[in-house]
């Protein structure tokens, strides 16, 4: 029995881990298929783990709901983590991304994946993060799949008042080389209002 209480206790640990907010001890129960009390015995437990010194994170008990914290005196350095992340100049995977939903907006991540043929998880929920991009409801289609669009923040950062000026995806109005260096130029402005905001 002990063996099985010490593997709760992981399954516990890493679905308050993965959840990242707050969960019933109810449905913590109903997820492990152990009884309620037992899974309030084992987080009270963990509780008590994280509380020691050694650890960076706690685990808080909020009206009968567990969630994962960092501890308040590491604050800051999470708070110049965070920070720094939301600060990373837009990487070209970014401008490509970024490109892809401001020409066929709205547009679901499988979508964009399709186009670009790689995984683009990050680097949506990074624009998201950014502000560049919002989720704009759910599609008609099967499993009713997120939309994204771009946002003011986006047409302020290049410029714009309106996606009709977005510069043409074929003709011969502006170059490669002229919308390449539009983009990074807009890329740059983004950084630039994200350092003046901080």
């Amino acid at each position: 029995m002990r063996v099985d209480l010490k593997q709760y206790k992981a399954a516990l640990e890493a679905v308050l881990f993965a959840v990242a907010e707050p969960i019933s001890t109810d449905r913590l129960a109903e997820l492990l298929e152990i009884e309620p009390q037992v899974v309030e015995r084992l987080c009270e437990h963990l509780r008590d783990e994280y509380a020691e010194s050694s650890h960076g994170i706690q685990l808080l008990c909020l009206e009968g709901d567990w969630q994962f914290a960092t501890k308040p005196v590491f604050g800051d350095y999470v708070k110049a983590a965070l920070d720094r992340r939301r600060n990373v100049p837009l990487s070209s995977a970014a401008l490509e991304v970024l490109a892809i939903i401001a020409y066929n907006q709205p547009v679901t991540r499988s979508f964009v994946e399709q186009v670009r043929g790689v995984d683009s998880s990050g680097v949506v929920q990074s624009l998201t993060q950014k502000g560049l991009i919002e989720e704009a409801g759910r599609l008609d289609l099967p499993g009713r799949p997120i939309a994204f669009r771009t946002t003011d923040v986006f047409l302020r950062s290049f410029g714009i008042s309106s996606l009709a000026e977005l510069p043409p995806l074929h003709g011969d109005e502006m170059s490669e080389e002229e919308i390449a260096a539009r983009m990074e130029q807009a890329a740059s402005a983004v950084n630039a209002q994200q350092e003046a905001g901080d």
